[in-house]
């Protein structure tokens, strides 16, 4: 089986260190941004949207800036994944028709929820320039740090 790309295991004690050391929400958001993102391709741009009503919000990003800091649930491939209540892997964004686009470089995209049981809080939504970039381990990688968070937060 494949190693992830990302060290998930490394990601999540460096989040319970900072908790214990009283990290703000804040805090703990963009260190998982920053540290997702330094694991080098496929990640190119990791961006931390967390639930408001019925509106995703950027709280935490590291790499690419975007304009979407606001995405109504149900619009674009981030707003899609909270109104079905699943993560999703997209392999291809020029070939699906809902693509809220933050550079012209991404070929990829990857939305994994952060829940605490049946709750959506937000999401871990990563860019790639890379086609069909995140394969199932390196989804489950994302997972794993998805699940630290809503526990955390």
């Amino acid at each position: 089986m494949n190693r992830p790309v990302l060290d998930a295991d490394g990601i999540v004690r460096a989040l319970h260190g900072a908790f214990t050391r009283d990290a703000s929400r804040q805090e703990l958001l963009e260190m998982t941004a920053s540290r997702i993102r330094a694991a080098g391709p496929p990640y190119t741009g990791v961006y931390l949207y967390m639930l408001h009503a019925d509106e995703l919000v950027l709280e935490a990003h590291d790499g690419r800036p975007t304009d979407h800091t606001r995405i109504p649930v149900g619009r674009g491939i981030c707003g899609r994944a909270v109104a079905e209540g699943h993560d999703l892997n997209v392999p291809d964004v020029t070939a699906t028709d809902d693509y809220l686009a933050c550079s012209v470089e991404t070929r990829a995209e990857l939305v994994v929820l952060i829940r605490r049981h049946n709750e959506i809080l937000g999401q871990i939504d990563i860019d790639s320039d890379i086609p069909n970039a995140f394969d199932a381990v390196e989804e489950r990688a994302v997972k794993t740090v998805a699940d630290a968070l809503a526990v955390l937060l």
